[in-house]
């Protein structure tokens, strides 16, 4: 395809055109006339795009080449064909030749409001509205490419994920440079080789680290992996605060040496551990330490006899130690020491390099964890603060528990209440609010204060009440839609009557004094926002006093395996044998059973005595 050369500006095609920049792009696409290049799909470069599919969460991702004519898509996710497996096009349709031009990363919300890139034919081809793209270098540091990441939509990229991006751009870099090196002569083929087998180890790793936010496991899928491949052994050392207490981990290659292993982690954690000491020392260092024989340094730095033998048994020949940096808080959060048996090659340079490499994605990991607990736990108290605390009420016992979805840090529309009315009714409900984010979770707040400002002091039965409700959400426009349980509790001469009404929501159970439990099942009604149609029913039963009235939300029972019948027989199942044991037990065991935790979970027990 012939470039349109007149939509090129002359500073642009001299950037593009440089001689020592093709030079290396040819290198990687085979060539001058790359008619065939990446024509078979690329697993290394697919691979680093599904990992910024997969992390930033965009609906594309691509390692882009760009040479003085074409864009190549070396690696890419989620383009529509047929330029997905055309894999290249004209410069006219590239975003990423600009970040060559450049020089430099860039980030945009809107290209149509860019003016290089508000007319390029993608934005009406594929609908890339958002583009963020970092450079990829070939030895000389000449850009070659990008690594970016597309979205359909305008979006304001988080310094998190511009972060990660560059951070694969340079996993991107690592892969183009080796490749050059192999083209150019058999030596450095041969290097090539063996940087490649790190590159993957780094890809492996990135992508097992940003599989959980747990440090522990995070240090513990790190080591597993680095003892496969790159040293025998290995202790990692990482403190989320400078002058925190260090959490430690060890490995080994050889699984007999597992024993070994914990009882060096217990060892190395302790306040005077002169191992832990010296993984902390080159922290404060920031640099990697490589020692042809390690044996003879750090057996003179380890003065505890224990250590030093389990040291000994591992086997101490080269050692390298490279710190946990901090991307975002740019410092060292800890070390990671590697050790090879004496029978083996000291180190090299390029293994230093990769080590340094791990020493980052772990401190990346260790920071997105932080992250990840601080919005959880910023999560978790706004919801609280939006949960009522249960009154006393004589005759009533009242127990709930609140249980956050455990795959995210959002907020939750799930609630529960609880209130005494003027003539000594009670009355309990249990919500849903559709979402899981702020807006769920403020609309929980205003329904739940339109219940109790609708229900209290008046004695209607709660159908009308929910009725009156569903008027007073359609009126004022709250954009509610929540599932919901709302019930009057009542003395009888008999023990109490129990009204409910239902608005879509899980149906009541009741542990009966006997042990028997009820499922109050109802004809289905309307979720609670919708607009008003017919008057709201209310069921009644009859409780004798003894009786437990439980409610709770959909995240406690429903499975995308199962059907909520199951969810529901499996409540019952636990309320029987666990029938005599006090509340708060009772609540433990029904939250034990609850599935995999994917929904927020709100539970209200009402224990009438």
């Amino acid at each position: 395809m012939v470039l349109q050369w007149d939509l090129i500006g002359d500073a642009e095609l001299g950037v593009l055109a440089d001689p020592p920049r093709l030079r290396s792009v040819r290198r990687i696409t085979g060539g001058p006339e790359p008619d065939a290049a990446f024509d078979v799909p690329d697993a290394a470069f697919d691979r680093v795009a599904m990992l910024i599919h997969k992390l930033v969460d965009a609906p594309m991702g691509a390692v882009c080449l760009i040479d003085e004519e074409h864009q190549f898509l070396a690696g890419q996710v989620g383009v529509p064909e047929p330029l997905a497996s055309a894999r290249r096009m004209p410069l006219t349709h590239s975003f990423s030749r600009h970040v060559v031009v450049a020089g430099e990363m860039l980030v945009v919300t809107d290209v149509r409001d860019d003016p290089r890139m508000r007319d390029n034919p993608m934005i009406s081809e594929i609908g890339a509205i958002a583009y963020a793209g970092a450079p990829i270098t070939d030895p000389d540091g000449l850009i070659v490419g990008a690594l970016c990441a597309i979205d359909n939509e305008p979006r304001v990229w988080t310094p998190s994920e511009v972060a990660l991006i560059g951070e694969l751009a340079e996993v991107c870099s690592s892969e183009v440079r080796l490749r050059i090196a192999r083209s150019a002569e058999e030596e450095a083929r041969r290097a090539a080789e063996s940087a490649h087998h790190q590159l993957e180890l780094l890809a492996e790793l990135t992508e097992s680290l940003a599989g959980t936010m747990d440090v522990d496991e995070g240090m513990r899928r790190l080591g597993d992996i680095v003892t496969a491949t790159l040293a025998d052994w290995c202790v990692v050392a990482v403190a989320d605060d400078p002058g925190g207490p260090a959490q430690v981990f060890a490995a080994h290659c050889d699984p007999d040496r597992a024993a070994d292993m914990t009882r060096l982690t217990e060892l190395a954690a302790g306040a005077r551990s002169d191992l832990r000491a010296l993984l902390m020392a080159v922290r404060g260092r920031g640099r990697p330490v490589r020692t042809a024989d390690g044996a003879t340094e750090l057996r003179d730095r380890i003065i505890d006899t224990e250590l030093a033998e389990i040291a000994t048994r591992a086997g101490f020949g080269g050692s390298l130690i490279v710190p946990v940096v901090s991307s975002v808080r740019r410092r060292a959060l800890g070390a990671i020491l590697l050790v090879n048996r004496p029978d083996r090659p000291a180190f090299t340079a390029a293994e230093e390099w990769t080590a340094a490499e791990i020493g980052r994605r772990a401190g990346l990991a260790v920071e997105n964890s932080r992250l990840y607990r601080e919005q959880r736990h910023m999560a978790e108290v706004l919801q609280r603060s939006l949960l009522t605390e249960l009154p006393e009420i004589p005759g009533v016992e009242l127990h709930a528990r609140y249980l956050p979805a455990q795959d995210g840090a959002a907020v939750g529309g799930d609630w529960y209440d609880a209130f005494a009315q003027p003539d000594d009714s009670v009355m309990v409900a249990v919500g849903d609010v559709s979402g899981h984010d702020i807006e769920a979770a403020a609309t929980m707040g205003q329904l739940r204060n339109l219940v109790r400002g609708d229900a209290y002091g008046r004695d209607e039965e709660p159908g009308v009440l929910l009725t009156a409700l569903d008027q007073t959400l359609h009126g004022l426009r709250v954009p509610a839609s929540a599932t919901a349980v709302l019930a009057r509790v009542r003395k009888s001469w008999s023990g109490y009557q129990v009204g409910f009404a239902n608005a879509g929501h899980p149906p009541p159970l009741l542990l009966l004094p006997d042990g028997n439990v009820q499922v109050w099942w109802v004809p289905p009604e309307p979720l609670l926002g919708l607009p008003p149609r017919e008057p709201r029913t209310t069921a009644r039963r009859f409780v004798p006093a003894g009786s437990t009235l439980v409610l709770y939300t959909d995240g406690l029972v429903e499975d995308r395996d199962q059907l909520i019948d199951d969810g529901i027989a499996r409540l019952s199942a636990v309320l029987r044998e666990y029938a005599a044991r006090p509340a708060d037990e009772l609540c433990a065991r029904l939250l034990e059973v609850a599935p995999h935790r994917s929904d927020d979970i709100a539970l209200l027990l009402v224990r009438l005595t």
